[in-house]
């Protein structure tokens, strides 16, 4: 057995000041019940299509798939070979998963004050029923431990999807995906897992491997794609097929919200020069400002919401990128402007009754001064929750402050988790729902908000917005 000496704080996320905390407590123990909705995020469909499907090693689980985690060890000098981090070139890399536990439970203290931290904790006590605080001591026995829940039936991730209570989780799929998972989810009656189209591999004529996308998209309907006309025939389909298998939603990345309007001769000319190898930068920026208008007109015919996450440069680390590949841990933040860059797309669209864009950005100093003013003007604008580095305490908190006197709650999208990592969801979900029900503690100690108004708003912000945003009713 093991000793009892760790345990989640019951105040985590709550002011200091004692009335702040009452309320809070009041409006937390309302909505802690109610059923998780994950509206976007990045978990396998594979990890739930396949009954049988497990998890792996403590190690597969909580740290070899987790940039987060990674992310911070490698900022520490610890390389990602001795962490068990696939190359590119298949060369070796450290596969005793018990020795890269030991190598994390090291380094554990790391992640003291962080999201990653708060996640691990909760996830560890909460999910696993570890009592004892990681570290180098106990690691092995910890080790032992998680492996042997992991291999019981009421940990496989179809039972922990229900017992998490999840109500609706939306994946995240290229544009050239069968679906075959959520196929045969579908057949099983599990249709709560929904996909989400996101063609950005074949979009962004500047993406790495675009050619050998493009290909995998012509696979996936049976032609050539020869001609811009053509691709946007193809990708009316790929949406009209996705939202056959449920889709709600379509997911667009990019540096910069730089939106364009083109001629098809332009975007013609542009595509042609892809296809050839002779496009340059101006080409990919224009060519991605021009798609970005045309899914949202093809929302507004389709009803799918589009979703913008714009404001990161990807694989900053080029020695990174060229052994491990994309996502390692090594996109960092850049500073945005949303007005202008958006102006061509919300002139076209943004008045439109059938088309809807949820914004996410990293750069917070836009939070004010741009995004909320759009989403309080703009029919079709909802703001995203805090998103990726984010995603944290402090974040949600700059996030309320800076957003909801001019937006308004209710041009807000509620939460969505944005993960890869399953068994993050609830702690995740947690945090955001502890926030913001501070938060609105807050409003109530400071007369704002009636403490009635509060239990709405609670309920809203953790479970009525999402769902609403994403038509997912």
């Amino acid at each position: 057995m093991l000793t009892k000496t760790w345990s989640l704080s019951r105040d985590r996320c709550f002011a200091p000041d004692p009335i702040q905390r009452q309320i809070a407590h009041k409006f937390f123990d309302n909505i802690s019940s109610l059923p998780i909705v994950c509206p976007h995020g990045h978990v396998d469909p594979a990890l739930l299509a396949d009954p049988a499907a497990r998890f792996g090693s403590p190690t597969e689980l909580l740290i070899i798939p987790d940039h987060y985690i990674f992310r911070m060890l490698y900022s520490r000098g610890i390389s990602l070979e001795s962490l068990g981090i696939p190359t590119t070139d298949g060369s070796p890399v450290e596969t005793d998963h018990r020795k890269i536990w030991q190598l994390f439970a090291d380094h554990f203290y790391l992640f003291r004050g962080t999201p990653s931290g708060l996640w691990l904790r909760e996830e560890l006590t909460n999910v696993f029923g570890v009592d004892e605080p990681l570290n180098s001591r106990n690691a092995g026995y910890i080790y032992d431990y998680l492996a042997e829940k992991l291999a019981l039936p009421e940990f496989s991730p179809r039972a922990l999807f229900k017992r998490f209570h999840i109500e609706v989780l939306c994946t995240t799929d290229a544009a050239s995906d069968r679906l075959e998972h959520h196929q045969s989810l579908h057949q099983e009656g599990w249709t709560q897992i929904r996909p989400t189209f996101r063609p950005d591999a074949v979009v962004n004529l500047d993406t790495p491997g675009w050619r050998e996308n493009l290909a995998k998209l012509e696979s996936s309907v049976g032609r050539e794609i020869s001609t811009y006309a053509t691709f946007i025939q193809v990708l009316e389909e790929r949406r009209a097929y996705f939202k056959k298998m449920g889709a709600t939603a379509t997911d667009h990345s990019a540096a910069t919200p730089y939106t364009a309007q083109l001629s098809d001769q332009e975007a013609e000319a542009i595509f042609t020069r892809a296809l050839a190898g002779k496009l340059n930068s101006f080409d990919a920026q224009q060519f991605t400002g021009h798609m970005f208008v045309e899914m949202a007109r093809m929302s507004a015919e389709d009803g799918l919401v589009m979703q913008m996450h714009c404001g990161v440069t990807r694989n900053h680390n080029p020695a990174i990128f060229e052994r491990f590949g994309s996502d390692k841990g090594a996109d960092i933040p850049l500073q945005l402007e949303w007005t202008q860059n958006l102006r061509p797309l919300l002139s076209a669209y943004g008045n439109h009754k059938n088309f809807h864009l949820i914004l996410f950005g990293m750069d917070e100093s836009t939070y004010s001064r741009e995004l909320a003013p759009l989403a309080g003007h703009y029919p079709a604008v909802l703001l995203g929750p805090p998103w990726w580095f984010h995603d944290s305490v402090n974040g949600m908190e700059r996030y309320f402050d800076r957003v909801m006197e001019t937006a308004g709650l209710y041009n807000t999208a509620g939460f969505n988790d944005d993960t890869r990592a399953f068994v993050s969801i609830p702690a995740r979900h947690t945090v955001w729902r502890r926030v913001a029900c501070n938060w609105l503690a807050g409003l109530v100690v400071r007369g704002l908000v009636e403490e009635e108004e509060g239990f709405e708003m609670a309920q809203a912000l953790v479970y009525d917005l999402a769902k609403s945003a994403y038509k997912l009713d």
